[in-house]
């Protein structure tokens, strides 16, 4: 059976959140402020599986990166204080995130 992480729920995912958004997560401090992650899982399972995640500031300047999956849930846990709702990132940040998930 393939691992698939579980996405965050409808409070965080709300109104058109598309499916292949995983969690939200919002680093105020930071300069890439907002790290979106996405649902799909490649290269392996759980263990040795990769996710994507997205990370923008809040112009939608942004660039990607993967993380080992075991260490995304785990990074979740930890920041889960973090969690942020989708309608409450900048249109132009919600922008970039439809548009990966439509090039897959």
């Amino acid at each position: 059976m393939k691992y698939q992480p579980r996405r965050c729920s409808k409070r965080w995912l709300d109104s058109d959140c598309p499916r292949g958004v995983l969690a939200i997560m919002d680093h105020p401090k930071e300069v890439d402020r907002y790290t979106v992650f996405y649902a799909e899982l490649y290269a392996g399972d759980y263990r040795d599986g990769w996710l994507t995640y997205l990370s923008s500031d809040e112009n939608g300047w942004h660039s990607h990166g993967e993380m080992e999956a075991y260490k995304v849930a785990s990074y979740r846990y930890s920041q889960k204080h973090r969690y942020i709702r989708w309608t409450d990132l900048p249109d132009v940040v919600r922008d970039v995130v439809r548009k990966d998930l439509n090039h897959d």
